[in-house]
């Protein structure tokens, strides 16, 4: 029951700051639990995580805005560094990535099955995505889900020290939930839901 409250409350939280009500060690156990613990196809386990605190937390975030600078025209630049700045405002950064080496290796052992590894591949780290995300939630972090994977990505595995068959699927910045948006609207059951019996 509490998960299902936790499921409910998860919101993207993009009004975050560094003062956390709770202890890193905290936040890592959540994290490290939900890592071992999200499924995988064939357990492949093939899901990576790395999580950014502190001034390295900080610095992924410049290098998200220098990216976006070499992308963006000079005048829409503002608006950009904005939302880049609330995202490095937070505690930490979650980096969610594939190890394509495991999943190519499971399309070479299982030849009937190659053509769904890498959408099962990314289906599972959406899972582990979410369950990190109810997770924060439910420890009163605020959290939000971003995608800059293209232009960061080769930085992000020169400056961290990542493996380069580490494919980057997401960042998800956190910290102290200063403000808690509105409650969006959600589509009737019926629309979305059927039991057959």
């Amino acid at each position: 029951m509490e998960y299902l409250e936790s499921l409910k409350l998860r919101r993207s939280i993009y009004n975050i700051n560094k003062d956390i009500k709770v202890s890193e060690e905290e936040i890592l156990n959540v994290i490290e639990t939900v890592a071992v613990y999200t499924p995988s196809a064939f357990n492949s386990q093939s899901q990576r995580t790395v999580v950014l605190l502190g001034a390295k937390h900080d610095q992924l975030w410049e290098i998200v805005k220098e990216a976006i600078r070499k992308v963006v025209k000079p005048e829409d630049f503002a608006g950009s560094e904005k939302k880049i700045n609330a995202f490095k405002a937070g505690y930490g950064t979650v980096l969610f990535f594939d190890d394509s080496e495991t999943t190519n290796d499971l399309m070479a052992k299982f030849p009937l099955y190659k053509a769904n590894f890498a959408r099962w591949a990314i289906e599972q780290n959406g899972m582990l995505q979410g369950n990190v995300w109810v997770g924060l939630e439910a420890i009163g972090l605020g959290a939000s889900l971003q995608h800059y994977n293209e232009l960061i990505e080769e930085k992000v595995k020169e400056v961290f020290d990542i493996p380069q068959n580490w494919a980057l699927s997401a960042q998800m910045p956190f910290g102290n939930l200063v403000e808690t948006p509105a409650e969006k609207p959600k589509k009737a059951v019926s629309e979305i839901l059927r039991i057959i019996k």
